[in-house]
């Protein structure tokens, strides 16, 4: 097995991880009653999904 040569400094290590940071996930507008959605996702609000209804919501 490979084994490391030197001890990863904790600079190197931050600097290699300063792209694991969240992100916000980008979100669509419904084409059916307006609301904002995740993309690739069900409308919590009207329950519908690419123009047709997938999930009953009750309100």
């Amino acid at each position: 097995m490979a084994h490391p040569k030197r001890k990863t400094s904790k600079s190197r290590k931050n600097k290699r991880r300063a792209n694991h940071g969240l992100e916000e996930p980008t979100l669509a507008e419904c084409s059916n009653c307006g609301a904002l959605h995740r993309y690739h996702h069900v409308c919590t609000e009207c329950g519908y999904y690419r123009g047709r209804q997938v999930v009953s919501v009750s309100k």
